[in-house]
């Protein structure tokens, strides 16, 4: 395990912990509880709460204040991987090595589990203790609802649907990763600048947009390429279906070349901060290096 990799792991490892304290403490439901503790505990890398703090420690934003966007933003992520996962949409019964939510349960408890996922993320923004300025507050509910609404993974999902057994263009299928991926990302990237009040998200609203399609790609060439094992669910996914990705429309070797020119651009954005952002440049380079 490389370095890069052994800090993703302990940074996952502890991030969980703070997560799981996070839930609500009233238990109407057991099985609701159980059902969201259980799709937090399958796990993952947790990159977009690990680039949101990163991010957010150039600009000496408190601790608390970045691990509860943090936790917002992967709580949303984990919402849309219970729904992805569903007979109606994607059909997997592994996550991750584990169970899906809908197979260890069943699927009325997966609606739920992501319907208060959702609402739980939230709930923890707009309280006090992420941010004590209110618009700041409002800033930050209003950039995760559009990342992850209609106008963002929500439609992208929405389009990535539609899409089986279509021809699509290159920008087509640019909007689509955009907006099903890459949105997420922006919202990693620029909540610790909005934590700090910072006006200008320029830089990594530009960052965000690369690091986005990069970690498509990657995920798409592991579905092509991927070990079943090592990526703990199904592979070949978007072949069996018809569609259409940045892998089917240029090829592996160009579209590698494609990811590995956007982590270029995004490092050289980075450059700006200087030392500072030397972790976030070892993440940047992981989205392309990584294994599953």
């Amino acid at each position: 395990m490389s370095r890069i990799e052994k800090f993703i792991s302990k940074f996952a490892i502890e991030f969980d912990d703070f997560f799981l304290k996070l839930l609500p403490k009233k238990k109407y439901s057991q099985k609701l509880h159980d059902a969201m503790k259980y799709s937090i505990k399958v796990g993952g890398k947790r990159l977009r709460p690990l680039f949101l703090i990163e991010i957010s420690k150039i600009f000496n934003v408190k601790k608390i204040m970045a691990l509860r966007a943090a936790a917002a933003i992967e709580l949303i992520h984990c919402y849309s991987l219970v729904h992805d996962d569903l007979p109606a949409m994607d059909d997997d019964d592994l996550r991750r090595g584990h169970m899906t939510c809908h197979k260890k349960y069943d699927d009325a408890t997966a609606i739920l589990v992501g319907d208060a996922f959702q609402s739980l993320a939230f709930e923890i923004l707009s309280d006090k203790k992420t941010h004590p300025n209110a618009n700041v507050r409002c800033n930050l509910i209003n950039e995760l609802s559009k990342a992850s609404g209609a106008t963002g993974m929500v439609g992208g999902q929405m389009l990535d649907l539609d899409a089986e057994k279509k021809k699509l263009s290159l920008s087509e299928i640019l909007m689509l990763q955009k907006l099903k991926t890459g949105e997420l990302f922006r919202f990693s990237c620029v909540a610790g600048p909005i934590l700090s009040e910072q006006k200008n998200l320029k830089h990594f609203e530009e960052f965000a947009n690369n690091l986005g399609l990069a970690f498509q790609i990657k995920d798409d060439l592991l579905d092509v390429e991927g070990d079943e094992k090592q990526m703990g669910k199904k592979t070949k996914k978007d072949l069996s279906r018809g569609k259409e990705t940045l892998i089917s429309y240029l090829g592996k070797e160009d579209a590698k070349k494609k990811s590995e020119d956007l982590i270029n651009d995004s490092k050289q954005i980075l450059k700006f901060y200087g030392k500072r952002a030397n972790r976030i440049i070892d993440l940047t380079n992981f989205v392309i290096s990584r294994n599953n």
